[in-house]
């Protein structure tokens, strides 16, 4: 049975789309993923620049407000930054809340921000995968 994440962060318009993009390619056959925002808003067009130009499917992405998944239980709540930390850290139906800190990359100009924040988020859940996959997906 595959375990459920949910990843949260403010708009879920970057680091929390590009998180749930990431698992799914990482680890999708032991995740089920799924990405919030505590104030939704459209996803930013570089997310899904950086997401492509990566190779990792865009499908089904669409920007959801924490509300789509109240009542819902979760394995895992990953927030992705410090305002949705402060704004979820009682969520519900959680059997574990793990807070990442990562800059909004919508803050600069350009992709390069974008394209920073997918490799530190890739490298970040490459080590919750091994981490957490079970003894006999997790061996080379």
């Amino acid at each position: 049975m595959k375990r459920r994440v949910l990843f949260l962060c403010t708009g879920n318009s970057a680091r929390s789309q590009m998180a749930e993009a990431l698992l799914r390619s990482h680890a999708g056959e032991l995740f089920d993923v799924a990405s919030a925002g505590t104030s939704p808003e459209s996803i930013d067009i570089r997310t899904f620049a950086v997401l492509k130009r990566m190779g990792l499917a865009t499908d089904g992405l669409r920007s959801k407000s924490i509300d789509e998944f109240r009542g819902q239980q979760f394995d895992f709540v990953i927030t992705l930054c410090h305002k949705a930390r402060q704004e979820c850290a009682n969520f519900p139906d959680a059997g574990e809340q793990i807070a990442w800190d990562f800059a909004d990359p919508k803050s600069k100009e350009g992709v390069a921000s974008f394209e920073i924040t997918l490799r530190e988020l890739s490298e970040r859940i490459k080590v919750f995968t091994l981490v957490q996959a079970p003894a006999e997906k997790a061996a080379p």
